[in-house]
């Protein structure tokens, strides 16, 4: 994304209010000429409150995912106000994610399952639906889809079922949407990435699981005593990295440390 302050670039970015979401809306921020549109359940006052470049601006917008309609109709309303002309380029960053308690499928609470799928899963393909409808006129813009995955997404672990299933599930449809906007005369670049291992509040809950139901939480444990975690804010300078990259959609489903 071109830094010029002669054009604006709109970024919507979900899970902007914690770790590496926050991280990557500090980062933009701070670039010139960058609109901010933040989802997260709650407002971040380090997010409102971080440096701004020149002509940059942020709005936060309070939705939880585990009900992402609504999230996508304020999505829709609201760039169906924008004039086609405004935007440079415009990007949905598909971040948030919930990670379920760790325990065997068997063990699961049906709650934790369900809002793992919905935020992982079903928010993601809701929002980039109504971005790509709602700009689909922006024929001047580039347009850009970017979903945050996990290598767990394709490599299977024990205990955590519904995360490797909404991961799978974004890497495959990530691939199907890029498909159909190859199609298109003025179709969004695609590309379901992965981004690391990095220090968030998952890597918590997983070091903090009952070894006897979780099977891999040694191999967390000992991420973290040999340093082997990115903090927030370097895994979200590689990803931006990554968006920046002139050959971005590529290849639909990505690992940053394959770059």
């Amino acid at each position: 994304m071109s830094t010029s302050t002669k054009e604006q670039h709109l970024v919507i970015l979900t899970g902007a209010s914690r770790g590496m979401g926050r991280a990557i809306g500090e980062q933009l921020l701070a670039r010139p000429g960058h609109m901010l549109v933040g989802i997260s359940r709650g407002v971040s006052q380090e997010l409102a409150a971080a440096p701004k470049g020149e002509g940059s601006a942020l709005e936060q917008w309070p939705h939880d995912l585990d009900d992402a309609t609504q999230a996508a109709a304020h999505l829709s309303q609201w760039l169906a106000g924008v004039p086609a002309g405004r935007f440079a380029s415009a990007t949905l960053i598909n971040n948030a994610g919930v990670i379920a308690r760790p325990a065997p499928l068997s063990d699961a609470q049906l709650p934790d399952l369900v809002r793992a799928l919905r935020v992982g899963l079903e928010a993601p393909m809701l929002l980039a639906s109504a971005f790509l409808k709602a700009t689909g006129g922006w024929t001047q813009a580039r347009r850009k889809v970017l979903n945050i995955s996990s290598g767990l997404g394709r490599n299977a672990m024990a205990s955590q079922a519904p995360y490797c299933a909404a991961k799978a599930g974004m890497d495959h449809f990530s691939r199907s949407l890029a498909l159909e906007e190859a199609h298109s005369p003025h179709g969004a670049r695609v590309v379901s990435l992965a981004p690391g291992v990095i220090d968030t509040d998952m890597q918590v809950e997983l070091r903090g699981g009952d070894p006897a139901k979780f099977p891999d939480r040694e191999r967390f444990t000992r991420m973290q005593t040999e340093g082997m975690l990115a903090t927030p804010a370097a895994a979200a300078a590689r990803v931006l990295a990554y968006l920046d990259r002139a050959d971005f959609g590529s290849q639909p489903v990505a690992d940053v440390r394959d770059a």
